[in-house]
């Protein structure tokens, strides 16, 4: 029997502008818009990429022409990208007004490194509410604000930080962590980490290194703040962390014994998103 499903693929975001980002918003931030246009054989038109819509839709082509596709939904095939261009496609060619509900088991098609113009930068903007969802034109009555009220309760306060690329600070309830997404290789990443963590220093300031996810196919390292901590709080200190986390990336030599126990240790703990 022919195969009419695309393989898995493990790193979906790879090639794409800012894959650390587009991994954070389908994985970790509750609420937040990025830029994206596609390519000129797909209209050359603007987009925006969001965390995720009302009742989980998978696109939505807004009243006021406006298209934003949603990065929090389920997965139907084996290759996220593949997914959310399908999802895209059907919008553009949606009527204004027009919700993209579910896509189904997509055929075999375009990728989004396909659909999307790769020049344009995905510039991520943290959101507080999803006010966004709405054509700005909306006359917005009782119900709807409820309505809207009711799904702005449930964001997690969350701030991308300027120190480092797809950093992001949150707060969980009365605590507060670094999550900070990473481009180079699993191996690379959790290396550099090894090294550090042998050596008591894979903290820094107040922060302590806690562990890690693997989302998309790439790490998030994740650590714990000191109570209270907001996110300016976490720009310095994390800006002087940042060469010392490159320095022990970039060496390539062999792990010491107490480093691949560090390492172990790390792995173990581990947890696959999705």
């Amino acid at each position: 029997m022919a195969k009419n499903t695309p393989d898995f693929v493990l790193r979906p975001f790879e090639g794409l502008p800012g894959e650390p980002d587009w991994v954070a918003l389908r994985e970790l931030v509750p609420a937040a818009t990025a830029t994206a246009r596609t390519t000129a054989e797909h209209g050359a038109r603007d987009v925006v990429v969001t965390t995720v819509l009302p009742n989980s839709w998978a696109a939505l082509h807004r009243t006021d022409g406006v298209v934003l596709v949603a990065l929090q939904t389920g997965t139907s095939s084996g290759d996220a990208s593949r997914d959310v261009a399908t999802a895209l496609l059907l919008a553009l060619d949606a009527e204004p007004g027009t919700a993209i509900e579910t896509i189904g088991l997509p055929t075999p098609g375009p990728r989004l490194q396909d659909v999307l113009d790769l020049s344009v930068p995905f510039e991520v903007t943290v959101q507080e509410s999803f006010a966004y969802w709405l054509d700005p034109s909306t006359d917005v009555t009782p119900d709807l604000q409820a309505a809207l009220e009711e799904a702005d309760a449930g964001i997690i306060d969350t701030r991308r930080l300027a120190a480092a690329e797809s950093a992001y600070w949150c707060r969980m309830g009365a605590r507060e962590y670094l999550r900070w997404a990473q481009p180079a290789d699993e191996q690379v990443v959790l290396d550099g980490l090894s090294r550090l963590h042998a050596r008591r220093e894979s903290g820094f300031d107040d922060a302590k290194f806690i562990g890690y996810f693997r989302a998309a196919g790439i790490v998030v390292p994740v650590w714990e703040l000191a109570r209270g901590s907001e996110a300016d709080d976490v720009e310095k200190p994390l800006a002087a962390f940042v060469p010392r986390l490159e320095a022990a990336m970039a060496d390539d030599t062999p792990l010491d014994a107490n480093a691949r126990r560090a390492r172990a240790g790390l792995v173990a703990r581990q947890v696959t998103l999705r």
